[in-house]
């Protein structure tokens, strides 16, 4: 069984990967439960951020390390809040206080031209200075909404249409958010490179 440390905080994302890796030679442990400090987000972009957190997770504890870093890229926002998402209405926001300013931002922008994507960028490294980590990136495309819609999920869920299934992605079962998202695209890549790699 190899150990990997999944250098997140968030229990959503350790019960996804875990039931992803379920039946695999891989065992997923929080960085949480191992003592690993966090590290400043300082990275420019999704996978430098993701990069950052698993060089650091691996560096304190010696495990091999998965990361990842993903947001809201919203077209007639020039890409806004991208790496900013958890951030958008400054440091400390409450999702609700994020949504709000988004939705403010957008209020003179019409249906048609509210197109935006939620973009995950995942990172593997076997140690902290790992010179060819495994990288995978998922996107999910849809549009924002004027109003919040549906109760489940967190962040940005309940103001992103997701166009196929004419609902937000917050009126979506989990087992369908994980099959659609940019978080289950870049999981499900990772998991079958994972498979191929001699560790």
């Amino acid at each position: 069984m190899i150990k990997v440390v999944l250098a997140t905080g968030n229990a959503g994302k350790l019960h996804e990967l875990r039931a992803m890796l379920a039946g695999s030679a891989i065992e997923v442990l929080p960085q949480s439960a191992l003592g690993v400090s966090k590290i400043e987000e300082s990275g420019a972009n999704f996978l430098e951020n993701a990069l950052l957190k698993a060089r650091n997770a691996a560096r304190q504890t010696g495990l091999p390390a998965i990361a990842d870093d993903s947001g809201l890229e919203v077209d007639a926002l020039g890409g806004a809040p991208g790496v900013y998402s958890a951030r958008y209405a400054g440091v400390g926001a409450s999702d609700a206080d994020n949504l709000k300013k988004l939705l403010k931002e957008l209020r003179s922008v019409s249906a048609n031209m509210r197109t935006a994507r939620f973009r995950c960028s995942m990172a593997y490294v076997r140690h902290a200075n790992d010179p060819t980590p495994v990288i995978c990136e998922g996107i999910w495309e849809g549009y924002i909404l004027e109003t919040p819609r549906g109760s489940n999920g967190f962040g940005y869920d309940p103001v992103f249409l997701v166009p196929e299934k004419s609902r937000s992605c917050a009126e979506l079962s989990s087992v369908e958010k994980n099959r659609l998202s940019h978080r289950g695209q870049a999981l499900r890549k990772l998991v079958e490179q994972l498979a191929t790699l001699d560790h």
